[in-house]
């Protein structure tokens, strides 16, 4: 297959109607926010009936998490690079934090994003909830950790918090000023200093010598 090409759309009619459901939310909530979306208008712009929508998706909020665990599962798929023995570990992780940058460029998580903090404000424990699902994918870089560690490479570390450590500071230029503050997204030479910078800094402290 095209390394370019698009995937195939489903094939069975619940799995068709699944997705035009799934893009409906998309456009809906990035347009409206979350508050003023309804389950009526999703369904309206899906072309199916709201009973539809509720058979795939039991509520709004399960129907917005979803669409963001989506866009986080596409970009942990992209960015979970296999630890490899024979290679140097900066090679590697380069490679994983610049999948890592090229993901977060993505417009439809950043938006929908935007709508997820915004919920913030007005449903603090459906944000938490979010959070928590969005959480539990970004698993790709702390399982390199792991076998880096285990392969005796890195000193001694506890795994999930230096994975947070790495995605805090890529986070911090490349995805919450972007986020809250509107900022632009970051050219392709930026984000190449960042990923540059971040890995060095990261195995500085880390790597063994």
């Amino acid at each position: 297959m095209c390394p370019h090409s698009q995937p195939p759309p489903p094939r069975r009619l619940t799995d068709r109607k699944r997705a035009a459901i799934l893009q409906a939310a998309i456009d809906e909530f990035r347009g409206h926010g979350f508050e003023a979306t309804t389950m009526d208008r999703i369904a309206a712009t899906a072309g199916v009936s709201k009973r539809t929508v509720y058979n795939h998706f039991p509520s709004k909020d399960v129907l917005f998490a979803e669409i963001l665990v989506q866009l986080w599962q596409k970009s942990v798929a992209m960015a979970d690079v296999a630890y490899r023995t024979d290679l140097p570990l900066r090679d590697q992780l380069l490679e994983l934090v610049r999948q890592k940058l090229s993901m977060l460029d993505e417009g439809n998580f950043l938006d929908l994003a935007r709508v997820a903090i915004a919920e913030t404000i007005h449903s603090p424990e459906r944000a938490r909830d979010m959070v928590a699902r969005l959480e539990n994918t970004e698993e790709g870089v702390a399982r390199w950790i792991r076998a880096a560690l285990a392969d005796g490479r890195l000193n001694p570390l506890e795994p999930s918090f230096a994975a947070q450590q790495l995605h805090g500071m890529l986070k911090g230029f490349a995805f919450w000023p972007q986020v809250t503050l509107g900022a632009p997204l970051l050219t392709r030479e930026q984000q190449e200093e960042l990923a540059q910078s971040t890995v060095d800094m990261f195995l500085a402290y880390y790597a063994k010598p």
